[in-house]
């Protein structure tokens, strides 16, 4: 399937907002939210280029699955180390196995339900943490409304994450071309939620 100029422009959003995003809108943070934060927003930025250089066959490639499971992990991380210091530990220990695990089951042979259900816990719980995390904090008062934002981001890049996940698995949600489509759109707009977010909450 071919990527159109629309598509670039999207993806180009998407680059730029990262950018912007690792540059300015994550200072004045501790240490490890910082690393986790760039660490996101980078595979982001990175992931976007190769799209627009090498196309929708970028998402073709067998590292996409490991790739996309970057993303929300760090992010959730960052937000967890950030605002439930009790917690720390616990989901630092999470996201090592849960990355992890999606590694080996991508890179070795497995003809049985773990890989897509291993995708599926850890995409899961990563992505319910970047959604309700920040809703309920936004709710309590604890940070400005604005920063539920950055949940409603990470609603839509759970759901691109699960979509590109089941497609590498063989068993697609949605038909592989309406998911082509559709991902520089979901991509810019979970970047534009993410960016406004931090910065307005």
């Amino acid at each position: 399937m071919k990527m159109n100029p629309l598509d670039r422009v999207f993806l180009l959003g998407t680059v730029l907002l990262s950018a912007y995003q690792i540059v300015v809108g994550i200072d004045a943070l501790s240490t490890a939210p910082i690393i986790a934060y760039t660490i996101a927003f980078g595979v982001l930025l990175v992931a976007g280029l190769l799209l627009i250089i090498l196309g929708f066959e970028g998402l073709d490639s067998p590292v996409v699955v490991i790739i996309s499971t970057v993303i929300p992990l760090a992010l959730a991380l960052g937000l967890v180390w950030e605002h439930l210091a009790s917690f720390r530990g616990w989901y630092l220990i999470f996201v090592i196995a849960g990355f992890a695990a999606v590694t080996y089951t991508r890179s070795t042979p497995i003809h049985n339900h773990l890989p897509v259900i291993m995708i599926t816990i850890t995409h899961g719980i990563a992505g319910l943490t970047i959604f309700l995390l920040p809703i309920f904090l936004s709710i309590q008062g604890a940070t400005k409304p604005a920063f539920a934002l950055v949940g409603i981001g990470g609603a839509l890049i759970g759901i691109c994450g699960l979509l590109l996940s089941f497609l590498k698995t063989g068993k697609p949600i949605l038909p592989r071309e309406v998911i082509f489509r559709a991902f520089p759109i979901f991509l810019l707009l979970t970047t534009i939620c993410f960016v406004t977010g931090f910065k307005f909450g």
